[in-house]
């Protein structure tokens, strides 16, 4: 494995078996063994909630993991978690979706259906949208948004043949290949390109403007104008900026949103230097949600690292770094 790298993309979830078996049964994933109980220790300190009882259940996507966290108990005096807004919008701040990517576009909304006619899960996009030939680098590729029964955004999309990765073009037993990357919104393009290219040692993928009416279908939203800037590891999955230029009105995450809410969302990467990382965070744009970097003891085992560093990027979107 060449670093950085991230080992799994996750969010915060009010109950990780019923999410497991969506996931399970409306688009393929597979449970990896059984889930983890984390009852206090350092893992709890780095996340931000020391003392806390979490649950850890991980799911395989292709060569990636998702892994969902459920929080069975709160330090005294921590105030309760919250749900996904309701008013969500695609040009907030804490909007952040994993990109599922699919070698049959019609195959993984026929598996979606019945939870859609169920009322279980909600459109974001009015259809699958294939993105126009004056986009010169997204041209004919195929994206669909839809929120997850609690509510977390997620994107399926298809690659044309002369785009994306060798593995995003193979057969597989399902529709659903792996996961691309996870997309993030973000108020400031450079701030953001600083942090994920000059701190994490991110590569620059791929930068580009989407507008038109296409753009509008994906992300429920009217005139929109996003300013999309990729970030990608040597490997693996990477991470995409959305900076919406229109509309306006686009919320900053909450400033005390943590672990315990719905909205929240993680990304696990392996790095090469954490001391390093540390000491330049605050400069890039980022904070130390942790304080400084954890000694994760005998949680490091099922971790696979004995020292953590737990940050937020110059939009408090969350990031956890385990030494390489």
């Amino acid at each position: 494995m060449t670093l950085p790298h991230i080992e799994s993309i996750g969010f915060t979830s009010a109950d990780a078996e019923a999410s497991a078996a969506f996931f399970v049964e409306a688009l393929g994933l597979q449970r990896c063994g059984q889930a983890r109980i984390v009852d206090g220790g350092p893992y709890t300190t780095l996340v931000g909630l020391p003392g806390a009882r979490l649950k850890l259940l991980r799911l395989a996507i292709g060569a990636e993991v998702l892994e969902l966290t459920e929080v069975l108990a709160l330090p005294p005096g921590t105030r309760p978690g919250r749900p996904v807004p309701a008013d969500s919008r695609s040009n907030d701040c804490w909007f952040q979706h994993g990109c599922l990517v699919v070698n049959d576009m019609a195959a993984a909304l026929a598996l979606l259906q019945p939870a859609v006619a169920a009322g279980r899960i909600t459109p974001i996009s009015t259809a699958p949208q294939r993105l126009p030939d004056w986009n010169t680098a997204a041209a004919g590729i195929e994206a669909y948004k839809f929120r997850d029964p609690e509510g977390h955004p997620l994107e399926l999309l298809q690659f044309p043949p002369d785009k994306g990765e060798p593995r995003w073009h193979v057969e597989a037993p399902g529709p659903l290949l792996g996961l691309d990357h996870s997309a993030i919104g973000i108020a400031d393009t450079a701030a953001s390109g600083r942090f994920y290219r000059e701190l994490l040692g991110l590569a620059a993928g791929g930068d580009g403007v989407n507008s038109g009416p296409e753009q509008d279908g994906l992300d429920g939203l009217v005139g929109t104008r996003v300013h999309i800037t990729g970030h990608r590891c040597p490997s693996g999955a990477g991470v995409e900026c959305l900076d919406y230029r229109e509309p306006g009105g686009g919320r900053p995450m909450p400033a005390d949103q943590g672990l315990q809410d719905l909205a929240h969302w993680q990304l696990r990467l392996r790095v090469a230097d954490l001391e390093a990382i540390a000491a330049r965070a605050e400069a890039l744009g980022g904070r130390l949600v942790s304080g400084g970097i954890i000694p994760l003891g005998d949680q490091a085992e099922w971790l696979g690292a004995g020292r953590a560093l737990q940050l937020a990027d110059p939009d408090g979107h969350r990031l956890q770094l385990l030494q390489g």
